[in-house]
């Protein structure tokens, strides 16, 4: 994802309709209504681009709603992804508080490169790197979410692991034996930290496990693609495209 929300692939909008993105931009700043109103009027201002996101996080969360186990997401970034299942499990099973949600992320943007991965302006060191401090942010912020959520009283059930995926996700499932995958989206990029999840949570996949992949088609991102052919060589499994959000690969376990 880049800067202005577009896709890792850039934009294929024109001139014109970036000149209306900003406009959008520039009228949610000077908007009049008071704050209080205007967190509850966000469609105001959410382009279908955005929107679309949102209706595909509820089409992976519907996939998984009858399988138990956590929710991860490796590569976090601003962490929408996961404020959205933190309310989509509030909103589509509000009884189930032993779903954890899990997000893995440097903080400090993209590290691990080899020469099965592309280097580019969108894909380099520290490109979606976070203010210092942004984490801490982040869990004040699903803090708050998950209290105002059905059961609101229960907490703690998301957790936000900063550092490289490569130790990071290795050393959670070592620690964390008993844990099952039901979705994990992956949006990392390179090779060396995709490969080293992937096989991490292998054994906490489960039939009707879903992996979503951000860039598995995108010649940008070779990495991921070569992981995931790695890795499933003997893996039954499932994969298509997402219908509603196209650069999106969802595949189920077998």
């Amino acid at each position: 994802m880049t800067i202005d929300g577009t896709s890792s692939e850039g934009t294929s909008a024109d001139r014109e309709q970036l000149e209306f993105r900003r406009r959008l931009t520039a009228m949610f700043g000077e908007s009049p209504l008071p704050p209080e109103h205007l967190m509850f009027n966000l469609g105001l201002y959410t382009r279908s681009s955005v929107l679309v996101k949102f209706l595909f996080m509820h089409d992976v969360y519907q996939r998984i709603r009858n399988l138990p186990g956590a929710l991860i997401e490796l590569g976090v970034w601003w962490g929408q992804n996961l404020v959205l299942l933190e309310n989509l499990r509030a909103i589509l099973e509000p009884f189930n508080k032993q779903r954890q949600i899990l997000g893995f992320d440097t903080f400090s943007g993209y590290r691990t490169f080899t020469e099965k991965d592309a280097v580019s302006d969108v894909m380099a060191d520290g490109t979606y790197s976070t203010p210092e401090g942004y984490r801490e942010y982040l869990e004040r912020l699903l803090e708050a979410h998950e209290g105002a959520n059905a059961f609101g009283h229960r907490r703690n059930l998301h957790r936000l692991i900063e550092g490289d995926a490569c130790e990071t996700v290795p050393r959670y499932f070592a620690q964390h034996p008993e844990t099952l995958v039901a979705m994990a989206f992956f949006d990392i990029g390179t090779y060396q930290p995709t490969i080293a999840a992937l096989e991490a949570m292998r054994g906490s996949l489960m039939p009707g496990s879903v992996l979503v992949f951000d860039q598995l088609t995108w010649s940008g991102a070779p990495g991921e693609a070569i992981a995931f052919k790695e890795m499933f060589r003997d893996i039954d499994y499932a994969v298509e495209k997402s219908v509603l959000y196209p650069s999106k690969a969802i595949v189920t376990i077998r």
